[in-house]
């Protein structure tokens, strides 16, 4: 079951690159209190999702923040080796967009937006999405009808609806 505005975001063990390798992230512990945008895409340094859907939140950045948002989280079927290369060559880093990998797709799953494409070797993949929650509360959510299009889940897409 895809999960919903209103509902809260289940716990998840999500990975980054710390000072000695790979580090586990408790993302219902980075939620507690705090109002944060996760967007998910297919794959790093796929198409769309490194020239569309990362620019658009790197753009939106400094407008989230003015809007209160402590901090803006992008999740791919990844693991965090390419995850931390992949902000780094984007600029996500840069500009201070977490960067998380779910190697294994449970969060993914967990929240019923997972996909496979198999000519396009895109198996247990991320939809593309956008959301924003407060607390772990799922507050605004948009999932683009084609992991192809970066319409309703682009960072100026997501700004508008919060």
């Amino acid at each position: 079951m895809t999960i919903s505005e209103g509902a809260v975001l289940p716990g998840a063990k999500l990975l980054r690159m710390g000072e000695a390798g790979p580090e586990a992230v408790d993302l219902g512990e980075r939620l507690k209190g705090r109002k944060v945008v996760i967007f998910g895409l297919p794959g790093a340094y796929t198409g769309t999702c490194t020239t569309a859907h990362v620019p658009s939140f790197i753009r939106t950045r400094d407008k989230f923040a003015a809007k209160g948002v402590d901090e803006i989280i992008c999740v791919s079927v990844n693991d965090p080796f390419v995850m931390k290369a992949w902000g780094e060559a984007t600029g996500a880093t840069g500009a201070g967009i977490t960067m998380l990998g779910d190697a294994d797709a449970g969060f993914t799953k967990a929240i019923g937006l997972e996909f496979s494409a198999p000519p396009a070797g895109l198996i247990d993949r991320s939809k593309r999405y956008a959301l924003y929650a407060e607390d772990g509360v799922v507050k605004v959510l948009q999932v683009e009808d084609s992991p192809g299009q970066c319409t309703v889940s682009a960072g100026e897409s997501l700004l508008d609806a919060i």
